[in-house]
């Protein structure tokens, strides 16, 4: 059995990285010197395989139509919206951020009509939208000041205003590009405008106290072409760490206020905040030539992979303050690992890839996509987990909603999106394989045109075959990413067994004359392997986890009557073997130790049967 040490967290240091979630739009035309590629929009990616297709059909299916009867139904999300626009009576019910909640769902039930075109969805989308009338002359809105004491906006820094904002022009931005309609978008940029005319320099102080408009600003700057959002931007990333805020000085590690961000070397704080801004700093980055940010942003990196982040790609053990605590203390039965925090992962390592071209930052965000987020939704699609510990006493369960529903609509918004993970294209002629995905799409090469067509039965299996079929004949790079956690892979042009050198950043460059017909077949080998966490994070000292591939694996006590006794061992053998769970397939990996036998299932895949126990962290003699 092969022992793999790893250094950092509760986890691993396998060497382990979108534009936001829809990339930037359709667009394209901000190229700047600062990016290393350009991650293809999933609107322009047809994801074929049989591990994404159905949960991306179970999204559109069950997924959205949950979730906007959550909002309609059984919440008062949508009725907010109608009463402060006179359409109903009645009063505000909820929490004073639920607006946010009903901007992601449309977001993500844009990006669903952007590859699954349905009139039924969009004529829905297209309803709930003309409920949202109540916004304020000078655009502001918020349905919870506006149905309770419109001369209090304002004057309570952690009260999410802008965070409603940003996720009103992700979804406005994001509505616009699935149907070409204007009608959420006019709405956002009438809101963010309003903020530009209050804020900024010569204006109104602020500390936004939840991050997210600051990335938000940067997608609608990339899609109307008017700097003031990009400024904007800047100038709210640049209030933090000046003692601007009205938040007390023990809770500015909280809102990430404690030190002007380009000072920022150890990661604090709240998880999906630090996301969001970490994110925020990186698109501005990219948007600009002002390398101001990079340093922090690539300390903070290595902060979080060495010492705070799971073996999951989860993040945030500390459920106190939904965020980070001391290096190395990760917790299994304890781990906060918040859904939204995950997903929040993948959006920073995209960009840091986009920034650096460096292929670990995509082993991070595979990880934390599909271990970390993807637990986060049910296999059926209806329920969900807001925290994602690595070990439950049984009484673990996802739930069908949240009052705090920021995970659910995270999640729904995220799954549509994959698609923009995958590919990337850079001005030096080169194509990137970003992840390893059945799906196909176009990609500009110049002034060529290059289809791009994955078969994969990954990541339950290593073998990829890559249909290259440029639209005339030419020379360009194909950039394969070795995934962080493979030691050895077997790879053939056109059947032709090809040397290859992986280079510094982990990528596999072909760099030939294309032309149509070319396959490209790799072999990563995929064995079952057992890890060991860092010796400083003390609950797993005499502990091991099992992966294979991209994927984490637990043990479930519905698997294993013999749970209490289950252990590895340096003479443990590996079965694995296809299975089913809700009629889902899978992987499961049978170990054999002795007269013993132990059964670990992937670790999204856990809390979809009876309730029982589970843990990732197995004993070890």
């Amino acid at each position: 059995m092969k022992k793999i040490n790893l250094k950092g967290c509760n986890l691993f240091l396998i060497v382990l990285a979108s534009i936001s979630i829809s990339s930037f739009g359709t667009t394209n035309n901000n190229k700047t010197l600062r990016q290393k590629n350009y991650p293809i929009d999933f609107s322009q990616v047809k994801i074929t395989d049989s591990f994404w297709s159905p949960r991306l059909k179970t999204h559109a299916d069950v997924t959205i139509p949950v979730c906007f009867d959550q909002c309609e139904n059984k919440t008062h999300r949508i009725q907010n919206f109608a009463i402060a626009g006179g359409l109903e009576k009645g009063e505000f019910r909820g929490l004073f951020y639920d607006d946010s909640d009903l901007y992601k769902m449309l977001e993500g039930a844009s990006y669903s009509l952007m590859n699954n075109p349905n009139s039924k969805l969009e004529a829905k989308v297209d309803e709930i939208i003309t409920k949202i009338v109540a916004q304020q002359s000078d655009g502001y809105l918020s349905t919870y000041y506006i149905l309770g004491k419109m001369n209090e906006r304002w004057t309570d820094m952690n009260m999410h205003e802008m965070y409603c904002c940003g996720h009103l022009i992700e979804a406005g931005v994001a509505f616009y590009n699935a149907t070409g309609k204007r009608s959420l978008l006019d709405v956002a940029i009438k809101f963010a405008d309003h903020i530009d005319n209050t804020f900024g320099p010569g204006k109104r102080v602020w500390v936004a106290g939840h991050e997210e408009i600051e990335l938000a600003l940067v997608k609608l700057y990339r899609i109307t072409n008017n700097t003031k959002y990009l400024n904007l931007s800047h100038w709210l990333l640049e209030q933090r760490g000046h003692n601007l805020a009205t938040w007390s000085a023990t809770s500015k590690d909280y809102y990430q206020d404690l030190i002007p961000v380009k000072e920022l070397e150890k990661i604090s704080g709240h998880a999906v905040r630090a996301m969001y801004l970490f994110t925020g700093m990186a698109d501005y980055s990219s948007a600009t030539k002002d390398t101001t940010y990079l340093r922090a942003l690539n300390n903070l990196w290595d902060n979080v992979i060495n010492a705070k982040m799971y073996f999951t790609g989860g993040i945030g053990s500390s459920a106190s303050n939904e965020g980070f605590s001391a290096d190395f203390d990760l917790p299994n039965k304890e781990a906060y690992c918040e859904t939204c925090a995950s997903v929040g992962m993948v959006f920073w390592n995209q960009r840091m890839n986009m920034l650096k071209g460096d292929a670990k930052y995509i082993d991070v965000l595979e990880r934390s996509m599909y271990n970390g987020a993807l637990a986060g939704i049910s296999l059926s699609g209806d329920k969900f987990f807001y925290v994602n510990p690595l070990e439950s006493d049984g009484n673990h369960h996802r739930k069908e909603w949240y009052g705090t529903a920021c995970c659910p609509s995270q999640i729904s918004r995220f799954l549509p999106s994959i698609g923009s993970y995958i590919y990337a294209n850079a001005s030096d002629n080169s194509i990137w394989v970003n992840l390893y995905i059945g799906s196909s799409t176009e990609i500009p090469v110049g002034k060529n045109l290059v289809s791009i067509k994955q078969e994969t039965n990954y990541p339950w299996d290593g073998k990829i075959d890559i249909n290259v079929n440029p639209k005339k004949s030419q020379k360009f790079n194909l950039k394969l990413r070795v995934p962080g956690w493979c030691k050895k892979y077997s790879l053939s042009v056109n059947g032709k067994t090809t040397k290859s050198k992986t280079d510094e950043h982990q990528y596999i460059q072909i760099n030939r004359k294309w032309k149509k017909g070319d396959v490209v077949s790799v072999v990563w080998d995929m064995p079952v392997e057992v890890v060991a966490a860092d010796p400083r994070v003390i609950v797993n000292v005499g502990k091991r986890a099992v992966q294979r591939g991209p994927l984490v694996y637990c043990a479930e006590e519905v698997d294993n009557s013999n749970y209490n006794k289950i252990a590895l061992s340096e003479t443990t053998k590996f079965k694995v073997k296809d299975e089913e769970i809700s009629h889902n397939k899978i992987v499961a990996i049978e170990a054999i130790d002795g007269n013993q036998k132990f059964k670990y299932i992937p670790y999204y895949a856990w809390d979809n049967r009876q309730a029982g126990k589970m843990k990732i962290w197995i004993d070890y003699k």
